[in-house]
């Protein structure tokens, strides 16, 4: 039987509670699972990539089928490139729903065969993202309810500095 190997793509700037609860439960899905982290060129970074792979290494040690990657370019052929046969998404409401069906149909017309599954966001972590946390970071506002413990001190650290 082939290997099931799946990619959850983003930009993880930065990895949000939200980002954790789709990664744990895809990789119950899955043999394998691919965490992506990609260019977004409509989203300004605040994190380098190095770090942002290296807060998500953080958060998934102890998942054993969960890989960190930093990839630039499609995410349909870093896919391929991958021998991803699934890309994970997460949707918090409608309006995720309507935008990530969109990708959807792009990515599976770039390659054949690559689908994508759409996890629902958990009730509790439905209101996070990763834009939220940086603008309260940004503010001094206490971020730890939205974010995973193993990278609270990353975050905290690189908004005191700014």
């Amino acid at each position: 039987m082939e290997k099931r190997i799946g990619m959850f793509p983003g930009s993880f700037d930065p990895v949000t509670n939200g980002h954790a609860d789709i990664i744990r439960r895809a990789a119950n899905v899955f043999d394998e699972l691919i965490v992506a982290v990609m260019v977004n060129p409509e989203k300004q970074g605040i994190f380098p990539f190095e770090k942002r792979v290296e807060m998500l290494e953080k958060v998934c040690r102890g998942l054993h089928n969960v890989r960190v990657i930093h990839a630039q370019g499609l995410t349909a052929e870093c896919a391929r490139e991958h021998h991803a046969c699934t890309l994970v998404r997460g949707v918090r409401n409608a309006s995720d729903l309507e935008t990530e069906n969109a990708m959807a149909q792009i990515n599976s017309q770039l390659v054949t065969g690559l689908d994508t599954v759409y996890f629902p966001a958990s009730v509790e972590k439905s209101h996070i993202s990763s834009t939220y946390v940086r603008q309260l970071a940004a503010l001094g506002a206490d971020v730890s309810m939205y974010v995973p413990k193993e990278v609270l001190g990353d975050i905290e650290t690189a908004f005191s500095k700014r």
